[in-house]
């Protein structure tokens, strides 16, 4: 089935970069007064995109209606929350100066009614994004052209696979996901911009995303799965017997030197508490290739906003509290973020963000931990190698094809690394 779309927006001049993302220089687009409809042929529906500056400008209602409100959704995903993407706007993490600027799109129906919308921004640089596409842009530079600005839907600073091209349970989600990845695509060629980019998206986002002529990009993660154990001995006993004596000795020896581990959520994160693990969190940042992209404002914001998704794992010795790790508390998932320590131990790390995350999973019936990007040492500790998804759409027809062509080896390579990954899996062979 095929689409048109046919745009109505009128952008009078091009994006402008000048060290730091500078305002837009258009007329109407990051205001309610542009538009672009969409006719959709399939119900003759026709939708209206916008761009929207803020995510606060979308009520919470409205914003409720696309990503859910609570845990007691399966589905839920604590990134797309309005609280998590507002605390990033208004603590000034994701800002003109920090080389993201808001740029969501809204999607509504012929009443005006909110039928969708992307959580997107106009970016300065590749940063804090774990899709690597720094080797395109020194290309596509190397060859005269300029690859900043572009589009990044995505939820910033955050590895974790989630809805990128967000509807309303009440709508065609095909004709929803359609629009929304044709508008955004429309908004990259008339913005002239070099690309656009949606990064961990859902997998059976993808199929939208190509028909509107995104390219397919594959990579691989480490996620927990819970099989129902009823204890963390309980996923011990599914592995291979030098495995499971191996994560008994890494634990024992973590917690040696008398360190003990709290589980802090809701009403206990103080601000005492933030400010220690903020001092964690930007001594990770300080070490090389390190960056601390969250600002303390930012934790104070989830805290008082969205405290009962949050959980720190700290670890205490002697009365104080020594290291510690944020994740977030999904519907089915425990997603692990930041890790930092003041004191080194060994193992501690590993206990703290990867069994501490599975006991807890455990613990509260959660079926996934997402454990961050990247790590091959997480397959030892019972973390699986799954793959993620990303899209991207390349404005330039040459370079698109040698993109494609660069997507298509990587993706056999990402298949072969997986393939050999799951021959060194610590579970026992059924």
């Amino acid at each position: 089935m095929s689409t048109r779309l046919r745009s109505k927006v009128s952008i009078r001049r091009p994006w402008s970069l000048d060290g730091h993302l500078s305002a837009p220089q258009t007329r109407g687009i990051g205001g309610r007064g542009t538009a672009v409809s969409h006719d959709y042929p399939h119900d003759e529906q026709s939708f209206v995109l916008r761009i929207v500056e803020k995510v606060s400008d979308f009520t919470e209602e409205e914003w409720s209606n696309l990503a859910g409100t609570s845990r007691q959704d399966a589905n839920y995903n604590p990134f797309i929350s309005r609280a998590f993407l507002a605390a990033l706007e208004q603590s000034g993490s994701v800002s003109r100066e920090a080389g993201w600027l808001p740029r969501h799109l809204r999607l509504e129906d012929d009443r005006g009614a909110l039928i969708g919308a992307v959580p997107n921004y106009l970016k300065g640089h590749s940063q804090g994004e774990y899709v690597f596409d720094h080797g395109w842009a020194d290309a596509f530079e190397q060859a005269g052209g300029r690859y900043y600005p572009k589009f990044q839907a995505a939820v910033p600073f955050t590895p974790a696979t989630g809805p990128r091209l967000l509807n309303t349970v009440t709508f065609d989600s095909d004709a929803v996901r359609l629009a929304l990845a044709g508008g955004l695509r429309e908004l990259a060629d008339q913005s002239r911009l070099s690309s656009a980019h949606v990064t961990f998206a859902l997998s059976d986002e993808i199929p939208a995303l190509e028909k509107a002529g995104f390219l397919h990009r594959t990579d691989k993660q480490f996620h927990f799965i819970n099989n129902g154990f009823s204890s963390y001995d309980d996923f011990l006993n599914e592995l291979v017997s030098r495995k499971r004596k191996a994560l008994r000795k890494e634990r024992r020896e973590a917690l040696s030197e008398g360190i003990e581990i709290d589980w802090l959520t809701g009403s206990e994160l103080t601000e005492t508490i933030w400010d220690e693990f903020f001092a964690f969190y930007m001594d990770t940042g300080s070490r090389k290739w390190g960056r601390p992209y969250l600002n303390r404002t930012f934790f104070s914001l989830i805290s008082e906003n969205m405290a009962d998704d949050i959980l720190l794992i700290m670890a205490r010795r002697d009365g104080r509290y020594i290291a510690g790790a944020i994740n977030f508390i999904g519907g089915d998932t425990l997603y692990g973020r930041h890790w930092g320590c003041i004191e080194d131990h060994p193992y501690l790390h590993f206990e703290v963000c990867y069994h501490q995350a599975i006991d807890f999973a455990i613990d509260h019936r959660l079926r996934v931990v997402e454990a961050g990007a990247q790590g091959e040492h997480k397959l030892a500790r019972g973390y699986a190698p799954v793959t993620t998804h990303s899209a991207h759409y390349i404005v330039h027809e040459g370079f698109r094809n040698a993109v494609r062509d660069y997507l298509d080896h990587e993706r056999r390579d990402v298949e072969q690394i997986q393939e050999a990954l799951e021959e060194h899996s610590p579970y026992r062979r059924v």
